[in-house]
């Protein structure tokens, strides 16, 4: 479709036909655009059964300080704010509330409980037909792993739970041999696993001794990886479409990548929530910021119907 006129004083110019899911989806399946990048959060894994921290059942609504082996103040802490859990100054005092809280994702996660959802199959799709040029996730769950999307086309933003690492001098364990510690030194806060111990003992790195084995998560506190860095400042400026599904959009430095894209780019948001106008996303008045209300698995498939793809998601 040919782009519209230029509007005096209008900048940019507008590369949909409409600003709505049948633009979007024109768009999508069209020569122009060549290039998707996507940012994901927590709202694109909730359909595998996987709560957000934020919804009912999610770490914020069920934490229970009470429960987890720590010290008055952590209690209080953890009470007053949840996410002091994945907090990186509370972990390197204390290993035993982030793996207490975590210990049913980690083990879940060895035994391939969640699968890829609807969402992360329409990933699949648009990346073999060559268009998806870099998936941020800013999800730990490790469902991007399991499409077929090469994995150096994935930059997991926060580190996945799916690897293993020491927190204080990173040598790496065997995830495995990891989560065999996890099952036989830490507690069960949540009253499912009879095997578990009934008090946590701490999990030791082999190399440096510390109390500091974990997932490669990262912790609130710590820098993102270098690779996050690398690839926004390489992979914004030659996109054609930025797709954010699934995200509040309140997390730094992730958000950057909604927040930094061109304005000849066009931007979508896909979520329940209408998110990212603190950002700078104008959906009233730039006509290539659109956004698309719902959960990521129903945009997702309306877009693989608008655009003739629903037989490859099959």
């Amino acid at each position: 479709a040919a782009l519209s006129a230029p509007v005096e004083g209008m900048a940019p110019s507008a590369r949909l036909v409409s600003r709505d899911l049948a633009g979007v989806a024109k768009f999508m399946a069209s020569d122009a655009c060549k290039r998707v990048v996507v940012l994901t959060g927590a709202g694109v894994s909730c359909a595998a059964g996987i709560p957000d921290f934020r919804s009912p059942g999610g770490m914020y609504d069920t934490l229970r300080p009470e429960l987890i082996t720590a010290t008055p103040q952590e209690r209080a802490l953890m009470a007053a704010d949840p996410v002091n859990v994945v907090v990186k100054d509370m972990f390197m005092k204390n290993q035993f509330p982030y793996h207490e809280v975590r210990r049913p994702f980690i083990l879940g996660t060895q035994a391939k409980k969640w699968k890829a959802t609807l969402f992360h199959r329409f990933l699949e799709v648009l990346d073999s037909k060559g268009k998806l040029l870099r998936l941020f996730t800013q999800n730990i769950d490790g469902l991007d792993f399991q499409t077929g999307i090469a994995p150096d086309k994935i930059c997991a933003c926060h580190g996945s739970v799916g690897q293993a690492a020491c927190e204080n001098c990173g040598a790496p364990i065997d995830f495995d041999e990891y989560c065999s510690l996890v099952r036989t030194n830490i507690k069960d806060i949540y009253g499912q696993d009879a095997s578990a111990p009934k008090q946590s003992t701490n999990i030791r790195c082999k190399k440096c001794g510390g109390n500091t084995l974990k997932p490669t998560t990262v912790l609130f506190g710590a820098s993102l990886p270098a690779s996050f860095f690398e690839a926004l400042e390489n992979d914004l400026p030659r996109a054609d479409l930025v797709l954010v599904a699934g995200t509040s959009l309140v997390v730094s430095p992730a958000n950057l990548v909604a927040a930094r894209a061109p304005s000849t780019v066009v931007r979508v948001v896909a979520d329940r929530n209408r998110v990212g106008e603190d950002l700078g996303l104008d959906f009233e008045n730039n006509p290539n910021d659109v956004y698309l209300s719902g959960d990521a698995d129903d945009v997702v498939a309306a877009l693989a119907a608008e655009t003739g793809w629903l037989g490859d998601l099959a």
